[in-house]
């Protein structure tokens, strides 16, 4: 694993820290989880296995840790599993196509691996701790608004931390 990487890996999981931390407990005691932009910018930077892991495990123990939800901990962390899994198979998937990750592959894969994690949050949650609001409310207050804004957030962090790693000459090659 290139240590770099893994820096950038730790200050991106770091900024999403702070970012969720200040973000404020909205419908039935949820957050807008913006940690997944930092995630998900993580992984389109360095979508090695490793780093993948990495930025799952670390991101759910972060969001874990700083959740206004009752009960949600373990919850956070298997919706970080999950989603990056899935984020890396999309990410392999679009790779096929292109060479490199296009601002629409970016997009697509940032607004669906939004609805994957909160769908998983939420069906886990329910499963393990309850939800105080039906499944559905939930979903459509929080995940979907989550999703939109995070698009917006991800396409923005994205292109700025591609634009400095080219103006410092560091190498994204996979």
């Amino acid at each position: 694993m290139n240590l770099r990487k893994n820096v950038l890996t730790a200050l991106l999981l770091a900024i999403g820290f702070i970012l969720h931390q200040i973000v404020p407990g909205a419908l039935g005691a949820m957050k807008f989880d913006i940690m997944l932009a930092m995630i998900f910018v993580a992984i389109f930077i360095n979508s090695d296995v490793k780093n993948v892991v990495l930025a799952a495990l670390m991101g759910g123990i972060i969001t874990a840790l700083t959740t206004t939800f009752p009960g949600g901990q373990l919850p956070n962390i298997i919706d970080k599993i999950v989603t990056c899994a899935a984020v890396y198979a999309m990410i392999k998937l679009a790779l096929k196509f292109t060479p490199e990750l296009n601002q629409v592959a970016v997009i697509v894969i940032s607004f669906v691996g939004t609805i994957i994690s909160g769908a998983v949050f939420l069906y886990s949650a329910l499963l393990i701790v309850g939800l105080p609001a039906p499944f559905t409310a939930l979903f459509m207050g929080i995940v979907l608004p989550t999703a939109v804004a995070n698009v917006f957030v991800t396409i923005v962090i994205y292109n700025a931390v591609k634009m400095a790693l080219k103006a410092s000459g560091f190498s994204m090659a996979r």
